[in-house]
């Protein structure tokens, strides 16, 4: 797979051997149900990164896997649904479709929220 050029000839040749996904994703996403993870995100002007947590983890806990301050300052997040970020072109276009919505310290994360997280030192 690797050694393919590009994405169409990767899903060709997965196609050719009658799978959906390499096995490295496939052992990714198991090891992530079995032990009960998943992933949110944050998104800034420069860069976007995928944090790990626990499932059932709260938006506090969760900031708090970002940095211990953001944790203890905790105020609230921006929260934007994976498949509304993608749906909505980005964060603003969500934002304008009325998609963003702000959750307290009680707030569970779900898989692929995108979050913006308030927080005061």
């Amino acid at each position: 797979m690797a050694h393919l050029a590009d994405a169409s000839e990767q899903r060709e040749f997965l196609a050719h051997l009658g799978l959906e996904e390499a096995g490295l994703a496939r052992v990714i996403r198991a090891g992530y149900r079995l032990l009960d993870l998943i992933t949110f995100f944050t998104i800034g002007p420069k860069e976007a990164h995928a944090w790990t947590v626990a499932k059932g983890t709260k938006a506090p806990q969760a900031a708090g896997a970002i940095h211990t301050d953001f944790e203890k300052g905790f105020i609230r997040a921006e929260v934007i649904s994976y498949a509304d970020f993608v749906a909505n072109g980005g964060e603003q276009g969500a934002k304008d479709a009325g998609k963003m919505r702000l959750e307290g310290a009680e707030y569970v994360v779900a898989d692929g929220d995108v979050l913006h997280v308030r927080f005061n030192v």
